[in-house]
């Protein structure tokens, strides 16, 4: 079996879908991976390419990836590849090829500081336990 990591960016957000007999719900996503490279000339390119992920674990789609996952979200996705093939309206038969997740990371960039209402910085706690750091230490 193909084992595959891969570190990306949501493509956008997170589809989760039942599945018509069970109901079982499964996320299906699309993850996008940049490679910077230099050309034999010296001028810098990049190629982005796009990898159709799904999820079955139901419990994952709805309490990790439903609730947190966005567009533009950065995750690592481990799993294996397997082949996806499907007939088109026009009776042409498709193929793709699409990472089956096992284990999934998010790793969003934490939101700045808000400040509050007034303009100002958000306040600073005190430590608890009514120390004050600013005081001389006695020894």
């Amino acid at each position: 079996m193909q084992s595959l990591t891969l570190e990306g960016y949501l493509a956008a957000d997170p589809s989760i879908l039942s599945a018509q007999g069970s109901g079982k719900k499964r996320a299906s996503f699309r993850v996008l991976e940049t490679t910077r490279f230099r050309r034999a000339d010296g001028t810098p390119g990049e190629r982005t390419t796009g990898f159709n992920c799904v999820c079955f674990n139901e419990a994952t789609a709805e309490k990790y990836i439903e609730p947190f996952a966005r567009k533009g979200s950065r995750v690592v996705i481990q799993g294996h590849v397997e082949n996806d093939t499907w007939t088109g309206k026009d009776g042409v038969e498709h193929y793709d090829l699409r990472l089956i997740v096992a284990d999934i990371r998010l790793k969003n960039r934490r939101d700045r500081p808000s400040t509050e209402e007034d303009g100002s910085a958000p306040s600073v706690q005190e430590p608890a336990g009514g120390y004050d750091l600013n005081d001389d230490i006695p020894f």
